[in-house]
């Protein structure tokens, strides 16, 4: 018998096994994958994010409803723990004008690699190809095997499978049945940090498809964000977007559609723009005149054109005030949200109530989830690594109190 089970190689898992390799757990890490973090080495091709270095207790609000749950592990493996961490594997890192925190390297497989390098010293086994499928009637965990079923028992498990977003790198969610036919609540996972379907005309798709707009401020509600967006041929994604993305997908699941204002230059108000655009425009283009006068890109031109088809007037029989009005208000109706597979991340998963202060399912004692499983959710920016790393961390420490009482 192993002392400690860890399912799921990302990092909550690799964090937990760390944290119970050196509390001196014999530990055992399974994962369906051939090898460990297939999706942590997916976010290192945009630079590995780790963290972010605002105030802790500005960092902590990005958990919104989730924050008093997590507040604990996070304050106990904190960003500048994390930087620490990750310095001691010989990866410093450093802050960017954003304030994410990235390694020096900008690569996430160094860090991978000196961090298995240290399992590995520490005593930690692997058992890839190993896909958890439940528990078998003596309470011992299931696996199917390239070689077939294989049953182990373990005296704890940490279950850290991720959520559902990029399966074909490990996190399919299918954790979500096994866990149900236990009693245990789940709360529907669901695409966070994820694009939205919109119905362009074919003219606007064709030609902006792959456009960024930038310096943009995007509304819904009584939620703004400033920052970047990306026309895709479906409609559009990017940071602006994954930022407002939960209260995106709420009203898109409640209403059927959301509506997303958009400001191209939300640093000029509506009197600047009107006597900007008052000027004569002569032989100009109107696309060229609104180039010219307010900056405007030719894509956010071409989002001024798409709502004026929709409001069945031309764009050319608007006036100076009614141009400058759009342009700081231009209307994009959301009809869907895009597939959960193309999502950075997953909302929605294990319910704090089901889980003691130590991270240990109530209804399983000895079982014990960390990571994505968890009911929260985060915008991107060093929130989502920080979250995982830190549930990880708790869950382990969680476990070897666990050892110690029984």
């Amino acid at each position: 018998m192993t002392d400690v089970a860890v399912i799921g190689a990302g990092p909550a898992g690799l964090m937990a096994a760390e944290v119970l390799a050196q509390g001196g757990a014999r530990v055992t890490v399974y994962d369906a994958m051939p090898s460990a973090g297939r999706k942590f080495l997916m976010a290192g091709r945009g630079g590995l994010n780790l963290t972010h270095s605002e105030p802790l207790p500005d960092f902590l609000t990005r958990y919104r409803e989730a924050m008093p749950h997590l507040r604990a592990a996070v304050e106990a493996f904190s960003p500048d723990a994390l930087r620490d961490w990750s310095a001691a594997l010989g990866q410093l890192t450093f802050v960017g004008s954003s304030g994410r925190v990235f390694p020096k390297t900008f690569k996430a497989s160094p860090l991978l690699r000196a961090w298995l390098r240290r399992l590995d010293a520490a005593g930690a086994q692997f058992a890839f190809r190993h896909r958890w499928t439940g528990w078998d009637g003596e309470g011992r965990l299931q696996f199917q095997t390239p070689d077939g079923a294989r049953a182990i028992a373990a005296k704890a498990t940490v279950l850290a499978l991720g959520g559902a977003s990029w399966p074909r790198l490990g996190s399919d969610g299918s954790w979500v049945a096994l866990l149900a036919a236990k009693g245990i609540a789940v709360s529907k996972l669901r695409p966070a940090n994820s694009g939205f379907t919109v119905a362009w005309s074919d003219v606007f798709r064709d030609r902006f498809e792959g456009q960024p707009l930038k310096g943009v401020a995007l509304t819904i509600g009584a939620h703004t964000v400033r920052g970047e967006a990306m026309i895709t041929r479906s409609g559009i994604e990017g940071g602006a977007i994954y930022a407002l993305s939960a209260e995106l997908r709420e009203a898109v699941l409640d209403l059927g559609q959301a509506r997303l204002g958009i400001a191209l230059r939300p640093d000029l108000d509506a009197a600047a723009l009107t006597r900007r655009l008052s000027g004569t425009r002569g032989k100009q283009s109107l696309a060229n005149f609104l180039r010219k006068a307010a900056q405007l890109s030719p894509v956010g031109i071409g989002l001024m054109q798409e709502a004026a088809i929709a409001s069945g007037r031309p764009l050319a029989a608007f006036s100076p005030a009614e141009l400058a009005q759009l342009i700081n208000a231009i209307p994009v109706h959301l009809t869907g949200t895009a597939p959960i597979d193309r999502a950075i991340s997953t909302a929605g998963g294990i319910t704090f109530d089901e889980l003691d202060e130590h991270f240990m399912l109530r209804k399983l004692r000895g079982v014990f989830a960390a990571g994505e499983m968890l009911d929260w959710e985060a915008p991107t920016g060093g929130y989502l690594l920080q979250a995982s790393f830190a549930t990880g961390a708790a869950a382990g420490r969680g476990v070897l109190e666990w050892l110690k009482r029984s």
